[in-house]
């Protein structure tokens, strides 16, 4: 073969080759373009993006901080503080046995008790390993680098006040939703809006960068309640004392600002700590002064007067003869603890007389009373929109017999609330004008609808007044600075068979000062001792405690009392009807 036979096929061989390698690299890039470019390419880019995304890429929630929940100072009633929960990848951590008793002594388990949980989610993705750590001790079981152990960022619910706000404020359960009071009540202001980011996860499902913010999180809205945290404090207190002094069953009371109709105060027993629920009772849990219903007894009395004076046919002055100090009514005889001979009205709501009271009733029309209970809200709701806000019975017979006429008008056949209580005689300290209670504190007093004529109701405080002098039953409800004015009760309870006679529900309503109210409080006591029971004795003192030292802190001037020279010793008592 010559030399130019040779180079011709060499050169054919060269070309052949850079054609091969041509080809082969045109395939190359069309198989990348495919992959990488092309979209409706089977298993091409979006495919493989998808798959590689989903090994990867992870959306994780954003936890939505729960509204802080304050006193009308400012006071923090509810705050949430960032914990960490741990949660496992039940599919991942199976394939480690050898690590489970490393990470049960993390968890504070034992080893048999997490491989229990494992297998009960072992066909799972997701198990919660503990709620609501501290972040330092989530951080030390992370530590331990467990396959499938991770974390996740949330909120628990904390109440500085613990069990003095307990009742009012209520709590969140393990998810942050609102479980009782008012943090079940407003429980969509409160709850925030959870959002959401991408990141970038690696096999072992550890977080390598966060990508992006696919929805931010919004926070809930704060709510400002109406009550004073130092008034809360106080009337916390000393119902307390009050209750354990008298080994009471448990008690209630309640504060309202006469002016605003905001409640100030409210306070219950039992309480019950909101951080710390492993012993609580659901008996200890009620608000008391909202939900429960009670027959008020005396405390109706005034009111009733307050109906015989609108009518003008009678007057403060209209005297009635209670000899012998009992009254046949029907086949029931009603009882003063002794014969007080004549009384005028002021006098038969000074001394409590049920012989005074029934016969000033019997001769009105009992609509007439259960009109005036109506306007002052009995019998129905007083809107403050707590849950289980209970509304009471306020009955409105056909016919009304005798003794249902007399026992109306001083307060059985009857069941309201302590707060419906406290509103009532809102009206009277408020010469005269309803207000709606409110939990929420007012920025602009709220106008009240006139329900009974500012003389009348004026005349119905100078008629409460007397009952704190030393001729009346709530003598030790007096306070040496400020004039008071207000009603004791003292109720039989009902039991299974009817009133039971050593079983009692005692009380004190009442204002001051009385020359400008500003205040006006019930104290509820449940059950009291036998050898203690009479509202005068056991309730009154817990009122002049708590409002002297609240006058005092919202720095309402002293002024010279009006209810006489203050004593020492036993009010006079009161006999509950039975």
């Amino acid at each position: 073969m010559s030399k130019g036979q040779t180079l011709t096929i060499a050169r054919w061989r060269v070309w052949l080759v850079a054609l091969a390698v041509l080809v082969l690299g045109c395939a190359l890039l069309a198989r990348l373009a495919s992959l990488q470019v092309v979209p409706d390419m089977a298993q091409g880019y979006q495919f493989l993006q998808g798959q590689g995304q989903a090994r990867t890429l992870r959306t994780e929630p954003i936890s939505a901080y729960r509204g802080v929940i304050t006193d009308r100072n400012g006071e923090p009633l509810a705050v949430s503080t960032p914990v960490e929960t741990l949660w496992a990848d039940p599919s991942i951590l199976l394939r480690v046995p050898e690590r489970w008793n490393e990470l049960a002594r993390g968890l504070g388990i034992s080893e048999s008790e997490l491989e229990a949980r494992l297998s009960r989610y072992s066909g799972k993705e997701f198990m919660y390993l503990e709620r609501h750590l501290p972040p330092q001790a989530a951080e030390e079981v992370l530590k331990l680098d467990v396959p499938g152990v991770y974390s996740q960022r949330e909120f628990r619910r904390y109440y500085p006040a613990g069990e003095v706000t307990a009742h009012l404020v209520g709590f969140t359960d393990i998810d942050d939703r609102g479980q009782e009071g008012m943090e079940l009540a407003y429980d969509a202001w409160l709850s925030g809006e959870s959002g959401a980011k991408e990141v970038l996860k690696d096999l072992r499902g550890r977080t390598v960068k966060e990508l992006q913010l696919t929805k931010s999180a919004r926070p809930g809205r704060n709510l400002t309640l109406s009550i004073d945290l130092r008034l809360q404090y106080l009337a916390h207190r000393e119902l307390k004392a009050a209750v354990q002094r008298y080994g009471a069953k448990g008690g209630s009371m309640v504060i309202m600002d006469v002016r605003t109709g905001e409640v100030l105060a409210m306070t219950n027993q039992p309480a019950y700590n909101p951080n710390d629920r492993s012993r609580m009772e659901p008996g200890a849990m009620r608000n008391r002064a909202l939900t429960d219903l009670f027959e008020p007894g005396s405390p109706m009395k005034p009111l009733t007067v307050m109906a015989a004076l609108e009518t003008g046919r009678f007057s403060a002055q209209t005297r009635f003869d209670t000899s012998p100090g009992y009254i046949q009514v029907g086949t029931k005889t009603l009882l003063d603890p002794v014969n007080y001979g004549v009384l005028d009205v002021t006098g038969i709501i000074t001394k409590s007389s049920q012989v005074g009271m029934t016969k000033l009733a019997l001769q009105m029309d009992p609509q007439t009373v259960r009109d005036m209970y109506y306007h002052l809200g009995l019998g129905q709701s007083v809107g403050t929109g707590f849950p289980g806000e209970a509304v009471g019975s306020l009955p409105n017979h056909r016919r009304w017999s005798p003794i249902q006429r007399a026992t109306y008008a001083f307060g059985y056949g009857l069941n309201l609330t302590a707060t419906q209580l406290v509103n009532a005689y809102s009206v009277i300290a408020s010469g005269g004008i309803k207000r709606t209670p409110s939990l929420l504190r007012v920025d602009e007093v709220p106008a009240g609808e006139r329900v009974v004529a500012e003389p009348l109701a004026r005349k119905m405080v100078d008629i409460l007044s007397h009952v704190v002098t030393q001729e009346g039953t709530g003598t030790l409800a007096q306070i040496p600075a400020y004039p008071v004015a207000g009603k004791t009760g003292t109720v039989h309870k009902v039991g299974v068979g009817g009133y039971v006679d050593n079983r009692y529900m005692s009380s004190f309503v009442g204002m001051a000062p009385t020359n400008n109210p500003r205040l006006v409080a019930a104290v509820i006591i449940d059950e009291p001792s036998d050898q203690r029971y009479f509202g005068g004795q056991v309730a009154a003192p817990v009122f002049s405690k708590v409002i002297e030292g609240a006058l005092r802190l919202l720095q309402v001037p002293p002024t010279a009392t009006t209810n006489g020279v203050l004593v020492k010793g036993e009010p006079k008592k009161e006999e509950p009807w039975s």
